[in-house]
């Protein structure tokens, strides 16, 4: 069976990728929001600073998501492949979300410490997604 890619073959398009994409950007979401919540910002009642934190993660991941052929069913055709492709894609995303936070464009700034967490506790709930996903293949 054929699978529709594009990006030359770097996104598959399928019912699989579009799920595994949802969740990843849900998880992304939840990390940006327990952050906000432990800095006292309610994202429900601040969503444009909501969306101005989590839009440079989003950025980051789509676009190493993208080119690192993070959404193929190879990237989820084992845990040791989700697990190590999600890993060294998450790092890489929160570079270029550092980058981006150091801007005027978005809140907060670039920060050794809050990289840190954020691969810590960002790289966890996509880890634990990717892999529930390639095992539950």
């Amino acid at each position: 069976m054929s699978v529709s890619t594009v990006g030359n073959g770097r996104i598959e398009l399928s019912a699989r990728t579009a799920l595994v994409a949802v969740g990843d950007l849900l998880a992304i979401a939840l990390f940006v929001g327990i952050g906000e919540l432990t800095h006292g910002i309610n994202p429900i009642l601040s969503p444009a600073r909501f969306a101005g934190t989590l839009t440079p993660f989003y950025v980051g991941w789509l676009l190493v998501a993208g080119l690192g052929g993070l959404y193929t069913a190879a990237a989820t055709g084992t845990v040791r492949a989700a697990l190590g492709r999600t890993i060294v894609g998450w790092v890489l995303a929160v570079g270029i979300a550092q980058g981006l936070r150091s801007t005027s464009m978005f809140p907060g700034n670039a920060a050794v410490t809050f990289a840190l967490v954020s691969v810590l506790v960002g790289g966890t709930l996509l880890l634990c997604w990717r892999g529930a996903i390639a095992v539950a293949k």
